[in-house]
Parts: structure tokens; sequence; C-alpha cells
């Protein structure tokens, strides 16, 4: 057995991961080699997970992270009477994995973390059969790439069986989503608290949320007589106290906000579990006052308009790096504009591309070349629409020319969506449905009637058109509708990104995405 933890600390570092390869010789050195790296504690190893994993293949998760999942879920949904067939679970166990195989639990995160993003009348509940289950994590995959979760690699069949590393995967993305919610400016404006001298508001807003959170932790340390922080893993790791580790969490408890770690996990300094910590600390007691009587334009703290927030969703979901957090500030270099060309198949050429850390003097104009660059692949070979749009306006930050170009990529990836499909349709009037539209500003898709029929027409008979409004509408009437339609062309497999007051205010760009998503799903029953 080769023994790779060297300094006896429980951890595989990057030179004792070193020194255990070298000592690798053969195919039956190969294997001790695997159990010498998943001799660390808390770490569980499973072998491929799919038939396209390479045989031997381990994919690793965190029995840390999995016990404070299961914690925060439970007390998430300890009264949900839908739930009580699998809540409590028992953390000790691999309860999880089995529980979230229906999409129940899922779903009902999903609306924890962003409320009303799924119809509860959507999600099946009863008489579930694999069919029905399949429905449900349609559902709960595609809900939580509408709240911009990147489920690309996921797939309704990797939740069904419950592997570990793709469910632990995806809870933390939902969850992460929920805990920093209101870790916004525009939602809490209290935050200003946090300008330092010198700085405008409009500074404070260009962090993102764990910045903030951070910023946040550091306001109350220096409050309290105590040195900064520069992270939440290593600086803040208790060097083996478990007893004062325990203390720590005992006051926590007190609060009410004794969630996700462990004594041994702040002992670990585990970064994930312990921003979960000092998040859902903010969320309870956040402690701060708004300042008044300072020089602060407040008229900067908007928030995001709904489009703003499809869009920005649109692009977590497919996985861009850096997380799109405010979407002009984080476009500023066009790094995230250069991977959505990739994404709708225009080539990138990278060796003209400016990356960080960019250097502190000129770092402006690298940037500024980025941006000339994703203009010039916006006009050819992309083909868009960019008349009077500059690379220095997405420098800018300019909202209005910004989504010009934003909305033209999220246009054609929807397109490419259907024309990988080849070819095919399936109409209201093939089914035999009496709604019709006649263009996307069609006042009449207020209803959501022609939606929900076109579903129906796709999925024939998934549709209980006893929870549909008809007849003369009021706006409740055309919402209930909306969300309904919405959360139904999820189910049935529709990647919608699209709100429901996008149909009832027949917004013609979202309306569009809607039915070009629903044409996509109907041509792969074709």
């Amino acid at each position: 057995m080769i023994d790779g933890d060297k300094n006896k600390d429980g951890k595989i570092s990057f030179e004792e991961f070193v020194y255990i390869f070298q000592e690798v010789k053969s195919s039956d050195i190969a294997k001790t080699f695997r159990k010498a790296i998943n001799r660390k504690e808390g770490i569980c190893a499973i072998g491929g997970t799919s038939e396209l994993s390479s045989e031997g293949t381990q994919h690793s998760y965190s029995e840390e992270e999995k016990y404070a999942f299961v914690n925060w879920i439970n007390k998430a949904l300890e009264n949900d009477p839908d739930c009580r067939h699998v809540i409590p679970m028992n953390p000790n166990t691999d309860d999880l994995f089995k529980a979230v195989g229906d999409g129940i639990v899922l779903c009902k995160m999903v609306n924890l973390s962003v409320p009303d993003t799924i119809d509860e009348r959507v999600i099946n509940k009863k008489k579930l059969t694999p069919f029905i289950i399949q429905e449900n994590l349609n559902l709960a995959l595609n809900s939580a790439s509408a709240i911009g979760c990147h489920v690309v690699n996921i797939g309704a069949e990797d939740l069904r069986e419950g592997k570990p590393h793709l469910v632990l995967g995806l809870l933390w993305q939902i969850i992460k989503i929920g805990l920093f919610a209101d870790i916004e400016l525009s939602r809490n404006e209290a935050l200003a608290a946090l300008l330092r001298d010198g700085e405008t508001l409009e500074d404070l807003m260009k962090l993102s949320p764990e910045e903030l959170l951070l910023r946040w932790a550091n306001f109350h340390l220096e409050n309290a007589g105590w040195h900064k922080i520069n992270n939440f893993s290593s600086e803040i790791k208790e060097k083996d106290d478990l007893k004062r580790a325990e203390c720590m969490l005992q006051q926590a408890d007190r609060l009410g906000c004794r969630q996700f770690v462990t004594p041994a996990d702040v002992v670990s300094g585990n970064p994930k579990l312990n921003l979960a910590f000092v998040a859902n600390l903010f969320n309870k007691y956040p402690a701060l006052t708004k300042p008044e009587n300072q020089d602060i334009d407040w008229t900067l703290l908007e928030g995001e308009t709904r489009e703003e927030r499809t869009f920005r969703n649109w692009m977590n979901s497919l996985g861009v790096n850096p997380h799109v957090n405010h979407l002009y500030g984080d476009l500023q270099d066009a790094l995230v504009i250069l991977q959505l060309y990739e994404k709708i198949k225009v080539p990138v050429d990278w060796n003209k591309v400016n990356r960080p850390p960019y250097p502190k003097l000129g770092a402006n104009m690298k940037k500024l070349e980025n941006c000339n660059y994703a203009v010039d692949l916006g006009k050819h070979p992309a083909k868009f629409s960019l008349v009077g749009i500059g690379g220095q306006d997405l420098n800018d930050g300019n909202p209005t020319l910004t989504l010009a170009l934003v909305w033209q990529l999220m246009r054609r990836h929807t397109l490419n969506m259907l024309e990988d499909l080849g070819d095919g349709q399936k109409t209201l009037r093939d089914a035999g449905k009496s709604s019709s539209i006649q263009s996307f500003k069609d006042k009449s898709i207020s209803s959501s009637l022609a939606v929900v029929d076109l579903i129906d027409a796709i999925q024939p008979g998934c549709i209980n058109y006893d929870l549909v409004k008809t007849g003369d509408l009021s706006e409740e009437d055309k919402h209930s509708n909306a969300k309904y339609a919405v959360s139904m062309a999820r189910r049935i497999g529709a990647r919608v990104y699209a709100l429901p007051d996008d149909l009832v205010e027949v917004k013609p760009k979202m309306v569009m995405t809607v039915f070009a998503c629903l044409m996509g799903r109907g041509m792969k029953r074709v």
C-alpha cells in the first residue's frame, strides 16, 4: 500500500499527489494508487457512472457536503406534505441519492431558491410510473436551467439513478442561488454600509455575491476589533481546535443558524460549506443599516429587469466562465460573449483574445480589444445586425446596445437547436386545436391558450384542461395560465427561459423563444 499522506494531516497535497503518481509503475499498483487517493477522510469514490465512462474512471464526492445538504433539505421541507415519503433523510446513509429519484424534492428545492419558478400544479405527486418520474425530472432540470444552473451534462437518467457527484453538484447550484438571492444591492440597500472611502455605489454593485459576503464578514470583524480575512477556507481554519469550533457553532445555534458546517468542517476550512454557513448567517442577521446623509446616487439601484435576468440565467446555464452576476459589468471584457459565440457555432480565434489577469497599466485597453473583436465576429461571420454598435459600447456597459447583441446571440442559439433537429413540424391545426396565432406579437398570446394547446399537440393528453382558464380572462387568470404553460413546457422537455409575465405581456422576443423551444421539442417526436 502506498502511504500518500506523508504529513499525516488527513489530506493529499499536490506534492503528495506527485509522490504517489511516481510510485505507480504497473496496473496492479494503479489500483493501489486509487485507493491511496481515496483514503482522504470524507471523500468517497465511485466507479464510472455511464456507458461513456472509460473503465476505471473515478468520480469522487464529499461526505461532508452530502451531510450538510441533507440536513438543509430536511429542515427546508420538513413540513411539506408532498415530501413525507422521503423526508427526513438520514445524512449518514445514501438516502439523498434515492430521494431525488422521483424529481419531487428537486422541484421543491428549485422553488425554495427562486419562488414560483415551478407551478406546483404541474409536479406529478401520485402514481409515479417511470414515465411520470421522467416528466418530474425534466421539469426539475429545465427549471434549474431557467434559474441559471449549469445542467448541460446532467440528464434525467443520472438523477433517477442517483449518481452522487451529479446530484450533489446540481443541489449545490440550486442551494447557492437561493442563499445568494438577497446578497444584492438592489434587494438590500443596507449593503451600501459596506462602501469604503472613495468608492461609489457603482463600484460596490460590481462585486459578486461572494465578494460582498467577504466584505460583510470583514466589516463586522473590524468593528469587533478583529483582523480581516481573505477567504472562507484557509483563513478561518481553527488549527485543529474542534472545541472552539463547536463553541462557535453553539452560538450560531442560538441564532438559529447552525447549518451546513460541523466543527470538523470549520477546522478543515471547507470553502463551499463555510461560504454557505456565512451566507445563511447574513440572510438571517445582516446587522447593517442603510447609510443616511451621504452623497449616494440611489437611482442606480433599480435592479435588473426581467429581460436582463432571463439573459443572465441563459448565459449561466450554458456554463460560461466567469459566472455572470451583473449582466453589463461582467461582459465588459467580452470573454463571456466570446464563449457564447462558440456556443452558437461561430469560431473564435482565442490567440486574438486577452485574458485575465490584465496588467495594471492598460487593462482597459486589453478589455476594449476583446470587445472590438466580439463586435467584428458579430458582423462577420455571425452576420448580426450591429449597426451603430462598437466595442466601446460593450466596454462601457451600455445597456441598450449590449442587450441588442446578447439578444441576437440567444436568438441564434434557439434557432440552432431547431436546425439540429432536422425537418418536421406539428401545428395546432394538425392537432385539431381551435387556437391560433398570426405572429409573435398577437395579443391573443396573453391568454397562453395557444401555448397550452401546442403543448398538448406535442404530447397529447398531458394538459389538464380543468386547470386552464378560458372565456373573459382577468389578469389573474392570464397569469395562472401562463405559469401553467411555462411549467408544462419544461415538463415535456422544452428548455424554456422565458417567464410567465413574458407571455401575459406578449413580449415578442421571449414569445418567439417559447414557440421555438416547443417546436424543437415537437420535432424530436416526429
